[in-house]
C-alpha cells in the first residue's frame, strides 16, 4: 500500500538553456545545470552567469528550483574562485548548490551560510553515517550512490536525518562516482575534474565492452520509491539533447502523477528516446549480472533520431490580476501564479487634466506579458473616476509584481565555523598495504611503520586493517563483527576509505588514518577529517609535487604502487576472466593499446581495476623531500615477496625504474 505522503521531486537535467526550457515543458519540479566552472560535465554546453540568471527567472516563474552544480573536487589555489563562482550562483536566484568537495562546501557554508547545499554523488555517499557527516559541513542533501538496493535505498532514506535524491534513469558509470580516476591517471583527463574521456564506454582488446554499462531506468519501480520515501528523483542527462530531456521528464511526469509503474509501451517509448540496447535496474533489484552490459547500437541511434524536435517552451503560466486605483491611496496590483500571490504597491494616482484613465485603458496596459511565459486568466481592475497614472508607472509595477512571484525566501540557516588550518605534521616514516600477509617480508616489517590488510584478511604480522571502500548499512554489522575480531588480534591502526566509515573505526577503538579515497585536494577538507578524528590522511593521487608542496598538515601521499582506477559493484572478473582466477588475483582487462590492468576482487563480489604502471618515486627522493614528503604511502597489489623487497631496496638506494611507469 503507498503512503499517502507527498510525491518525490523530479529533477531533471539542463545542459544548456534550451535543455532547461525543455525540461520545464516535460513537467519538472526541480532542474540542475552547471556554470562555467567547476562543474562535473564541462563538455555540456552549460551557462554564463547572464544567462543562469535569466534561466533561473524563467524556472522560478513555472515554480520550478534551480540548482547549480558546483560539484568538482578543489585545490587550495582554486578556492576563492570556488566560493567567486558560489557567490554569483547565488545572485543569480539558486536554490542551492550541487557540491561534492568537503572543504569547499565548507567555505560556501562560512561565507553564504543562507545558501542550501546538496552533497553530490561524487562525495560516495552510500551510507547514512556519511549523510549524518556531511550535516555538520552544512548539507541539507544527499545524493545516494547509484548502487543502492531498493532495501539500502529504503535503509538510508529512514536513517540519513536529510532529504535524500535518488537517480532514476540516465547513464550509469561503472564506477562508484567519486572513485574512478581512470580517465586522469590513464588518460590525463579527470573525471573529478569535469573532464572525464568516458574510457569504460571503449572496446577491450578482444573488441568487447565488459566496463560499458546500459543505462538505468527505475521507471517500473516508482510506487516503491514513492513509498519510501525518496525526497527528489534524478534523471541524469547534461550531455543530452533537449528532446530526451523534454521526452523522458514527461514520462517519469506521468507516471508520478498517476502513482503507478511505467507500462510495456513506456519501456520501449524511453528505450526509443535513449538507451544502450534497453535499460538496467539490477542493482536496485540486486540483479547484478552480465545483462546488465550494453552498448549504443546504430539501430538505438536511428531511434533516437525519430524524435520529435523541440522548438521551444510552450507552456504557459496561468496568472490572475487584481488592480485597483483609489483616489487618496497608492496603486496596488495583486497578482496569483502557481498558487502563490504577491501584491505590489506604486505610485499615488493622479487627478486627470484632460484625459483619465477608465478601467479598459488600464486593463490593456497591466495585461501586457509578451515575452514572459505567463498569460492572463482573469483581470480584476478598478479605477475611480477622473484619476490618471502614467504608462510607464504602470509597466513598473508590472515587472515589480512578477518580480515578487518569482522572489523566494532563503532558509534561515545557522552559519558553520570554517575549519582551522589542518594540524599535526607530515608522517616521516613510510606506511604500506598489502593483498595477503605472504607479502610482507621480514625487510617489509622492518622498513614500514605501519602495515595494513584488507579486513576481511587480517593478520597479526600486520599493525593496521584496511577498512572496504563500500560498506553499505546492511552490511555494518558483519564489518563490526570483523574489526573486533582484527582488534582482538593486534591490530591498532584503520584506513578509512569514506566517511561514513569513521565511526567504524571508532566503535572498534582504532586509531584512523584517511585513505586516498577520500579526495582530499585542499586544506579545508584535510583539516575538517582530522577535526572528526583523523591523525592522518592521504592525499588524492591527482594532486601535482607542487600542490602537495603547498598542503600543510598531517598528511602523506601514494609514492609507489599500482593505484585503484575504479573501485566497481558489478563483478569485473567474471567479465575478464574466471571466478577462480579471481580468487587468485590472476585476472586482467586488457584495453585496445594491449596494455593490462590488474583486477582484483573485493568481497563478496566487488571488483578492483588497478592501474597497468606502478606509480613510482625511487629516483625522486629530492622531489619528494622539496614537496615535504618524508614518509611516503606504498601500496602493493600483485608483487611477490621478491619483487616487493625489490622496491624496498630501489627506494633505499635512489635507484631509477627500467621499466615504464607513472610519475607524481
Amino acid at each position: 500500500m503507498l503512503k499517502s505522503g507527498r510525491l518525490p521531486e523530479l529533477l531533471a537535467p539542463a545542459g544548456s538553456p534550451e535543455a532547461l526550457s525543455a525540461a520545464i515543458e516535460g513537467g519538472a519540479d526541480a532542474v540542475y545545470f552547471g556554470g562555467p566552472s567547476f562543474n562535473a560535465r564541462m563538455r555540456a554546453k552549460n551557462f554564463t552567469y547572464e544567462t543562469m540568471r535569466e534561466n533561473i527567472a524563467l524556472c522560478h516563474a513555472f515554480g520550478v528550483r534551480a540548482y547549480v552544480t558546483l560539484n568538482t573536487l578543489v585545490t587550495d589555489r582554486e578556492l576563492p574562485d570556488f566560493v567567486a563562482a558560489a557567490a554569483m550562483a547565488r545572485e543569480a536566484g539558486a536554490d542551492a548548490l550541487i557540491v561534492a568537495d568537503l572543504g569547499g562546501a565548507a567555505a560556501i557554508r562560512h561565507a553564504f551560510p543562507d545558501l542550501p547545499l546538496h552533497a553530490s554523488t561524487q562525495a560516495s555517499a552510500h551510507n547514512a553515517a556519511a549523510a549524518r557527516l556531511f550535516a555538520k559541513i552544512g548539507f541539507c542533501r544527499t545524493v545516494l550512490a547509484r548502487e543502492a538496493s531498493a532495501e539500502e535505498m529504503r535503509r538510508f532514506i529512514a536513517t540519513c536525518g536529510m532529504e535524500t535524491e535518488v537517480f532514476v534513469h540516465g547513464a550509469l558509470c561503472v564506477c562508484h562516482s567519486g572513485q574512478c580516476l581512470f580517465s586522469s591517471l590513464v588518460g590525463g583527463r579527470s573525471g573529478n575534474r569535469g573532464e572525464c574521456a568516458q574510457p569504460c564506454r571503449l572496446p577491450d582488446g578482444s573488441g568487447r565492452y565488459p566496463l560499458s554499462l546500459k543505462d538505468l531506468s527505475l521507471a517500473r519501480h516508482i510506487p516503491e520509491l514513492i513509498d519510501m520515501g525518496a525526497d527528489s528523483l534524478k534523471i541524469e542527462g547534461r550531455l543530452k539533447s533537449p528532446e530526451y530531456v523534454r521526452d523522458v521528464t514527461a514520462v517519469f511526469r506521468r507516471l508520478l502523477d498517476e502513482r503507478r509503474a511505467a507500462a510495456d509501451d513506456e519501456m520501449k517509448y524511453l528505450a526509443a528516446v535513449f538507451s544502450r540496447g534497453g535499460f538496467t535496474d539490477g542493482y536496485f533489484t540486486g540483479r547484478i549480472d552480465h545483462a546488465m552490459l550494453g552498448t549504443r547500437s546504430e539501430a538505438d541511434k536511428d531511434e533516437s533520431a525519430k524524435q520529435t524536435p523541440f522548438v521551444g517552451l510552450t507552456r504557459t503560466i496561468p496568472l490572475t490580476l487584481d488592480f485597483a486605483m483609489r483616489q487618496g491611496e497608492p496603486v496596488r496590483l495583486t497578482v496569483t501564479a502557481n498558487g502563490k500571490t504577491c501584491t505590489v504597491t506604486g505610485d499615488m494616482p493622479l487627478l486627470a487634466r484632460t484625459a483619465p484613465m477608465d478601467a479598459e485603458a488600464v486593463k490593456k496596459n497591466l495585461c501586457r506579458f509578451g515575452g514572459t511565459p505567463y498569460r492572463v486568466e482573469r483581470a480584476a481592475v478598478t479605477v475611480d473616476a477622473g484619476l490618471m497614472l502614467p504608462v510607464s508607472r504602470l509597466n513598473a509595477l508590472r515587472r515589480a509584481a512578477l518580480a515578487a512571484l518569482a522572489g523566494e525566501a532563503r532558509p534561515d540557516l545557522p552559519p558553520i565555523l570554517l575549519p582551522a588550518s589542518p594540524a599535526g605534521a607530515r608522517p616521516d616514516r613510510p606506511t604500506a598495504r598489502f593483498e595477503t600477509a605472504v607479502q610482507i617480508t621480514d625487510t617489509a616489517k622492518k622498513y614500514f611503520i605501519h602495515r595494513y590488510l584488507p579486513l576481511d584478511r587480517y593478520d597479526p604480522i600486520a599493525d593496521g586493517v584496511v577498512l572496504p571502500p563500500v560498506i553499505f548499512d546492511g552490511e555494518q554489522d558483519a564489518v563490526r563483527t570483523l574489526l573486533q575480531k582484527a582488534k582482538a588480534a593486534g591490530a591498532v591502526h584503520a584506513l578509512v576509505s569514506n566517511p561514513g566509515h569513521l565511526d567504524l573505526a571508532r566503535e572498534a577503538g582504532l586509531v584512523a588514518h584517511g585513505d586516498f579515497r577520500l579526495n582530499i585536494t585542499n586544506e579545508h577538507t584535510l583539516a575538517f577529517y582530522l577535526s572528526q578524528g583523523l591523525v592522518d590522511a592521504l592525499l588524492s593521487p591527482e594532486l601535482t609535487l607542487p600542490q602537495i608542496r603547498d598542503m600543510r598538515g598531517a598528511a602523506d601521499v601514494i609514492v609507489y604502487g599500482r593505484i585503484p582506477l575504479m573501485l566497481l559493484e558489478k563483478c569485473l572478473g567474471r567479465e575478464v576472466g574466471t571466478c577462480a582466477a579471481c580468487e587468485a588475483g590472476q585476472n586482467e582487462y586488457t584495453d585496445r593499446r594491449g596494455e593490462k590492468f590488474p583486477v582484483l576482487r573485493l568481497s563478496p563480489h566487488r571488483s578492483v581495476l588497478y592501474n597497468c604502471r606502478p606509480t613510482v618515486m625511487s629516483d625522486k627522493r629530492r622531489e619528494l623531500l622539496a614537496a615535504h614528503v618524508a614518509g611516503g604511502h606504498y601500496l602493493f597489489t600483485v608483487e611477490t615477496a621478491d619483487e616487493i623487497d625489490a622496491v624496498i631496496a630501489a627506494y633505499q638506494s635512489g635507484r631509477a625504474p627500467t621499466v615504464p611507469v607513472r610519475r607524481i
